[in-house]
């Protein structure tokens, strides 16, 4: 696993695609350490006269908006203008996500969005995917999923909480398993193949869906467009 990169880092990140906002924006709100710098940066310009929505992708995000001031909605409600999320890997334009157990969420309001901005520390970049792929699954399709990640040549690890006896349950209520794969050489044919699965609800591989990437260090920000 890759150690989080220094906060001064994510800030600038998460600072720079806020700066991307504009009047009457709908803003997808990601999840994560990040896209929090993010949501604190839109939140100060809310308070300086910004009119935007925000859809918040989790209950972390959602808490962090109301806290910053930002007006909210639901996706049912709004089209989404731009998404700012973070990735716990980049390679090219390709990403691994759900070590907040977001993903699912994350993914339907990032990939509904005109703009998705993906916010990244430089240990988030790598050359090949590599990262553990969280899948959110049913909590009845555990053993029947593990068994078939493990005919796709991965090793799936059920997510245990920290504070807590028992496993991460998600948002929606489900189980997340950590599936090792090694270097994904093949993004695209994983991610359909994870998600062909009965009783997955949805995979960490995010192929095809971001924008730009947004990497920034304590000398500044630098953007990738996709």
């Amino acid at each position: 696993m890759k150690q989080g990169g220094s906060d001064a880092a994510k800030r600038a990140a998460g600072e720079a695609a806020a700066e991307t906002a504009e009047d009457g924006m709908v803003i997808g709100l990601g999840t994560g350490s990040t896209a929090a710098h993010a949501i604190r940066a839109i939140g100060r310009q809310v308070d300086a006269g910004l009119d935007v929505v925000g859809v918040p992708t989790s209950f972390q995000s959602r808490e962090l908006a109301r806290t910053a001031g930002i007006p909210l909605a639901d996706l049912d409600e709004v089209t989404v203008d731009l998404a700012i999320d973070g990735a716990d890997e980049v390679a090219g334009g390709d990403l691994v996500k759900g070590g907040g157990a977001a993903h699912a969420r994350e993914k339907i309001v990032d990939a509904s969005a005109d703009r998705f901005l993906v916010v990244a520390d430089p240990t988030k970049m790598a050359e090949t995917l590599s990262y553990p792929v969280p899948l959110e699954v049913l909590p009845a399709a555990r053993t029947t999923v593990a068994e078939s990640v493990r005919e796709l040549g991965g090793d799936p690890d059920l997510r245990r909480a920290e504070r807590k006896d028992g496993p991460v349950v998600t948002d929606n209520g489900n189980l997340v398993l950590d599936c090792a794969f090694g270097e994904i050489a093949d993004p695209a044919a994983l991610a359909a193949d994870l998600a062909a699965l009965p009783g997955v609800v949805e995979h960490g591989l995010f192929v095809d869906v971001a924008d730009a990437v947004y990497v920034g260090s304590e000398d500044g920000v630098t953007v990738r467009e996709l």
